[in-house]
């Protein structure tokens, strides 16, 4: 559908015209299945980012630095690679567009890959678990890229309307969110309290409830990667055409990339993903040692933390558009992130003040849940928010380039993240050195100070490092009258050519 966005007064030589914008509104079942595909980084990150170092660590007993380094040199290059996949994704000529052959062709490697993970061979040394981890995360990250990548740049490419762009990354995240959550809490509520023995009294423990965690994830990975390329196949003829074949090189492609990323609300946003990453890869890291550890909740309190994202996610997919129709993207992602991650140590904060008694009693657990729930939804309307505002950036690019580049700022969101977000799961393992918790050690085995380092090193940490990435975010300048000016002029040379 084509919408009329107004007016242009300042053509050369006086005069105006009505300018179309294409993608108003794509269809609802195009956007459901555009949502579902999120279902597969859901999967991989909630793997990767929470039970990862826990797995090889406290379960397989690897050192967690060797983890770690492993999933922050497995980061690295992946980085180094996505950016490449953006911009392959971008130039690619094929009857099925720019992105649907690369995502199609995931699938399978994808959900292979995901699987073996968590069956690593049983007598192998720390140092050959070490190169298992990283080998294999490496060609794993590499696959779910081919599919990520294309699909995130999706969103930029099916509607150039300011709202419609909120709400198509509003179905990403939700489903994202949602569906990664409910495998976290089939997890807890179901496979590890299935695989309980006399020597292993919490299922979390215990290696054989990872290879069935990890079938029924390689399975759901598989489903959604198929679901999100077939269910958008029907957009590919109202997609954006690839540039012109030219001749390449390694020189050319450089040139290109650096000139459609310069700009200072990319650098901005650039930034702001680079602390917020390192963020992220402490926090998630260190979510269920926070949660068994520090606040000793069970299996089943930890499932319920975990459901509760459902509702989260619900607020945070309203919360967006709304922000975007109401103050615009900018202002609504400053206001709600600061909210967010203000309120999200504070839990830990006031039981180490004292405030919240010791335990995991009631009175705690459903002050920690109400918390949970209010600030995860402000988390996730805020990471809604900030991914429109890079799909935001591509118009401007083209106006300055002449080249459509979806792809390049879908990966490139990712690139400083990645290489830095490794440096957070590291930093987690130094804390929980520095804490005190040992490999392999059960919650019952971790000494009472142990534990509250644990809580006292975490949440400055964190905290600091939100606010840099909040910081670093306020110096992005495109609001919704800067989007619509940029279609305008885009327009206009359009129909000058």
């Amino acid at each position: 559908m084509d919408i009329a966005i107004g007016n242009v007064e300042d053509l050369p030589g006086g005069g105006s015209t009505n300018i179309p914008a294409t993608g108003a509104r794509v269809p609802t079942l195009t956007r459901l299945a555009y949502g579902f595909g999120s279902v597969a980084p859901g999967i991989r990150e909630g793997g990767f980012n929470y039970f990862l170092l826990l797995f090889y660590s406290q379960v397989i007993g690897v050192d967690a630095r060797l983890v770690g380094l492993a999933i922050t040199l497995g980061l690295i290059t992946d980085a180094i690679l996505d950016t490449g996949i953006g911009y392959w994704s971008d130039n690619l000529h094929s009857r099925w567009g720019r992105r649907h052959p690369l995502m199609y062709a995931s699938a399978i490697p994808y959900a292979v890959g995901f699987f073996m993970i968590w069956i690593p061979p049983i007598g192998w040394s720390n140092e050959a678990l070490f190169w298992y981890i990283l080998v294999l995360g490496m060609g794993v990250r590499f696959v779910a890229s081919l599919f990520e990548v294309p699909h995130t740049a999706l969103a930029a490419e099916m509607s150039e309307d300011y709202v419609e762009r909120s709400t198509l990354v509003s179905y990403q995240y939700y489903f994202g969110w949602t569906i990664g959550t409910l495998m976290t809490v089939v997890t807890f509520a179901l496979i590890f309290p299935s695989f309980i023995t006399a020597a292993i009294p919490s299922g979390q423990f215990n290696r054989d409830a990872y290879m069935v965690y990890g079938l029924v994830g390689s399975i759901i990975i598989f489903a959604a990667v198929v679901i999100g390329s077939l269910g958008t196949h029907s957009r590919i003829k109202h997609l954006k055409a690839p540039p012109p074949k030219r001749a390449m090189s390694l020189r050319i492609a450089l040139g290109e990339i650096f000139e459609t990323l310069g700009n200072r609300s990319f650098l901005a946003l650039f930034i702001a993903a680079a602390f917020g990453a390192v963020a992220t890869g402490v926090s998630t890291a260190l979510t269920f040692y926070l949660s068994s550890y520090f606040w000793g909740f069970t299996s089943s309190q930890q499932a319920m933390l975990s459901l509760s994202v459902v509702v989260s996610a619900i607020i945070g997919g309203v919360m967006a558009p709304w922000a975007s129709r109401t103050i615009g993207k900018r202002r609504g992602a400053f206001n709600i992130g600061m909210a967010a991650f203000l309120g999200a140590p504070l839990p830990i904060f006031l039981r180490l003040s004292g405030i919240l008694p010791p335990g995991n009693g009631p009175e705690v657990f459903w002050f920690v849940l109400g918390v949970t729930i209010f600030d995860v939804g402000l988390i996730i309307a805020f990471q809604i928010l900030v991914a429109s505002m890079m799909a935001d950036l591509v118009e401007p690019a083209e106006l300055k380039t002449g080249r459509r580049s979806e792809g390049l700022f879908s990966a490139s969101t990712k690139l400083l993240g990645k290489l830095v977000q490794g440096f957070g799961v590291t930093a987690a393992s130094f804390v929980l050195t520095a804490a005190g918790i040992k490999a392999g050690a059960a919650p019952a085995d971790v000494a009472p100070e142990a534990v509250w380092r644990l809580g006292a090193y975490y949440a400055p940490v964190v905290l600091s490092l939100w606010m840099s990435m909040m910081l670093a975010l306020s110096f992005y300048k495109i609001d919704r009258v800067d989007h619509e000016d940029t279609l305008r002029a885009l327009a206009i040379r359009k129909a000058a050519l």
